[in-house]
């Protein structure tokens, strides 16, 4: 039998996150012939980026709420791999994922240490790499031909992630992969990316470097951390969150959260700017931008008390856009979830397809919620695959 005719029991469609994870959990479970096909010259490129190089792996809390997506779905995947599975499966592998500011789990190191965790689990897998797909077709079994060959399998995992990090391969050949199918998708959109502006907010590209916490509300959703000023418009973990859940129209941010305005202003003699928990800087920017004139701040009467309030707990506006994909983290958009099992990631319309990570129609916010659905994905689909 020539090369090119060996039917595998499974054809994992991409080297990332959520492949490597699919490819270690069959090996690990199975003994199944598993082929990974990966685009790139190696495996995991985006994971060894991420995080600044050490990984955001996952967060200390993680529930359906911190995803764009079908939250039924969401919680059935997360059910049968969670945040605790994940750092357990890691721990009994040798790495213990450290925690910063007190939500965010990364690796001590580098994301090499993850990276080197899942290339060991899934040794038995043979990867191929350097190969642009050309198309997918299944009659007896699946059979995938690229530039590279062709290559035969029983059962076929589409995990090659979504548009973001061109420059890592990123495209959208999943889409393409499933629309064959027959299965509807979303256009790949920019996600977790900074904000630009319209003329009325150009001020605050003056204040580029400047950083402090914020509450940002984008329809229903309100997020805190911090925010930060740049020549471009705004980033920082809050806006990237935030920008998940915006589209088009208004966002509101509350520049004071935890604090009163009328409670730091209360009997207080000294200057707005110098009472206030802010960059001193940016609050003389943002009453300059309202024309309102700085004060001692018990010398303001009680409307402009009103209005001081609206301005810095609701200050209020339309985004010009989003960074665009070459800045974006991720994509929201992808694969719809309509026609896939909920508990295993099956295609309803074709036997044998499954999906996993970032190219179904799941984003999460910043702070290793990504990942967390990469892996977890991943998990379920080689547990329904190996029937555990």
């Amino acid at each position: 039998m020539r090369k090119e005719e060996i039917i595998n029991d499974v054809m994992i469609l991409g080297a990332g996150a959520s492949g490597m994870m699919c490819a270690a959990q069959l090996n690990e479970l199975s003994d199944l012939k598993v082929l990974v096909v990966e685009g790139n010259e190696k495996a995991a490129k985006k994971l060894k980026i991420s995080g600044g190089g050490k990984c955001n792996i996952t967060n200390v809390s993680v529930t359906p709420h911190n995803y764009l997506g079908d939250e039924e779905l969401i919680e059935s995947i997360f059910s049968q791999f969670s945040k605790d599975d994940l750092l357990l499966w890691l721990e009994k592998r040798g790495l213990t994922p450290v925690i910063r500011k007190e939500q965010y789990y990364f690796c001590p190191k580098s994301s090499d240490e993850i990276i080197s965790i899942l290339a060991r689990a899934s040794r038995k897998s043979r990867y191929v790499f350097n190969q642009k797909i050309h198309s997918l077709v299944k009659s007896d079994c699946f059979e995938l031909v690229t530039d590279q060959g062709r290559f035969k399998a029983k059962n076929v995992v589409i995990a090659t992630g979504a548009k973001s990090f061109a420059a890592l391969g990123a495209s959208e050949i999943g889409l393409e992969l499933a629309r064959h199918f027959g299965h509807a998708v979303k256009p790949f959109v920019p996600a977790l990316a900074g904000l630009t502006l319209q003329a009325g907010e150009f001020w605050m590209k003056e204040l580029s470097g400047i950083s402090f916490p914020a509450e940002v509300s984008v329809d229903d959703k309100i997020l805190r951390e911090d925010m930060l000023l740049t020549h471009r418009g705004l980033s920082g973990p809050v806006i990237l969150s935030a920008s998940l859940y915006w589209s088009r129209g208004e966002i509101s941010i509350n520049f004071l959260p935890g604090s009163t305005l009328r409670e730091l202003m209360h009997n207080n003699r000294k200057l707005l700017s110098t009472a206030l928990p802010l960059p001193k800087r940016f609050t003389q920017a943002l009453l300059d931008a309202a024309a309102i004139k700085e004060k001692p701040c018990n010398s303001y009467k009680e409307d402009e008390l009103k209005t001081l309030e609206h301005l810095f707990h609701y200050y209020t506006f339309a985004p010009a856009g989003t960074y665009g994909f070459s800045k974006a983290e991720v994509c929201k958009g992808g694969i719809r979830t309509d026609n896939i099992n909920s508990w295993t990631l099956e295609s309803n319309l074709v036997e044998g397809l499954y999906f996993a990570g970032e190219v179904l129609d799941v984003t999460g916010e910043l702070g290793g919620y990504n990942f967390q659905w990469a892996f977890s994905s991943a998990v379920a689909v080689a547990k329904n695959i190996t029937g555990i």
